[in-house]
């Protein structure tokens, strides 16, 4: 079996925003700063608070993290969405309730003709984010 896990990229605030999705999405949260690594003594000072790479860990995934942007800068676009399907409704609405703090509602959390409580949200990193509960199983 194959797992696939989203990788984000931040821009000096990777701590911030793994701990708030430690907050949606509960897990343990484990961070290795630049100053920790081998290459921390060729980087600029202002680079040494920097996350090398996060990870948050439940039982059902795992989300990985960075400050390190390439020479480009960091590039915002929606060609990425991080789909969450969930086993219960309440589960579901407190989760669409904590990622949107700060974000934006894009498709409010509701019935849709398919048979799912479905919405989105855009949270306040950036990020695209599609939950779904099968209200019909």
């Amino acid at each position: 079996m194959i797992a696939i896990s989203p990788y984000f990229t931040f821009h000096g605030n990777c701590r911030e925003a793994m701990t708030f999705y430690q907050g949606c999405f509960g897990g343990t949260l484990n961070f290795q700063s630049v100053s920790n690594a081998p290459l921390s003594e060729e980087l600029p000072k202002k680079m040494k608070d920097c996350i090398l790479q996060a990870s948050l860990t439940n039982e059902h995934m795992v989300l990985f993290a960075t400050d390190m942007v390439t020479e480009e800068g960091l590039i915002k676009g929606n060609s990425i969405s991080l789909f969450l399907r969930f086993n219960k409704e309440q589960e579901i609405r407190e989760c669409y309730q904590k990622l949107s703090k700060g974000g934006q509602c894009s498709h409010p959390l509701e019935l849709n003709f398919w048979g799912d409580l479905f919405g989105t949200v855009i949270d306040k990193y950036g990020n695209y984010w599609l939950l779904s509960y099968p209200k019909v199983q």
